[in-house]
C-alpha cells in the first residue's frame, strides 16, 4: 500500500483505493469477518464502561487486542502487505478507520463475498 497519496486523498479514500488488493487471502478475509465484530464490540464495551461497569473496559481491551493480533496475523499471509504505519496516531486512526468504517463497507459493497469467490 503507498502511504504517499493518504494526504492527498484522504484516509477513508486511499483505504478504500487500497483495500481490496491488500485482503485477497481467504484466511486473512475469514479472519477479519470473524474479528471486526469482535474489534466493535471492544471499543463499545470501553466506551459504556464507565456508565455499565468498569470490568467492561479491561475485557473490551482486551477483545480489541485479540482482534488486531489476530488480523495481523492474516495480513502476513497477504501477498500485498499494509503500508507500514507512520506513527501512533496513525496506527490508531488506520485502525479505527478499518473496523469501524471501511471494512463493513467492504463487506456491504459485496468486496468480501466476490474476494472469498476469487480466493
Amino acid at each position: 500500500m503507498d502511504m504517499n497519496n493518504v494526504e492527498h486523498t484522504g484516509l477513508l479514500a486511499w483505504q478504500w483505493s487500497e483495500y481490496g488488493s491488500a485482503h485477497q487471502n481467504r484466511k486473512n478475509l475469514l479472519l477479519h469477518v470473524a474479528t471486526a465484530p469482535l474489534f466493535m464490540a471492544g471499543t463499545l464495551a470501553v466506551v459504556a464502561a464507565p456508565f455499565v461497569s468498569g470490568w467492561l473496559a479491561p475485557a473490551g481491551l482486551v477483545a480489541m487486542l485479540v482482534a488486531m493480533a489476530a488480523q495481523g496475523r492474516g495480513h502476513g499471509l497477504e501477498q500485498s502487505p499494509p503500508a507500514p504505519f507512520r506513527g501512533p496516531l496513525d496506527v490508531v486512526a488506520r485502525i479505527f478507520a478499518e473496523q469501524w468504517i471501511t471494512f463493513p463497507r467492504y463487506v456491504l459493497s459485496g468486496g468480501v463475498a466476490r474476494a472469498l469467490r476469487g480466493a
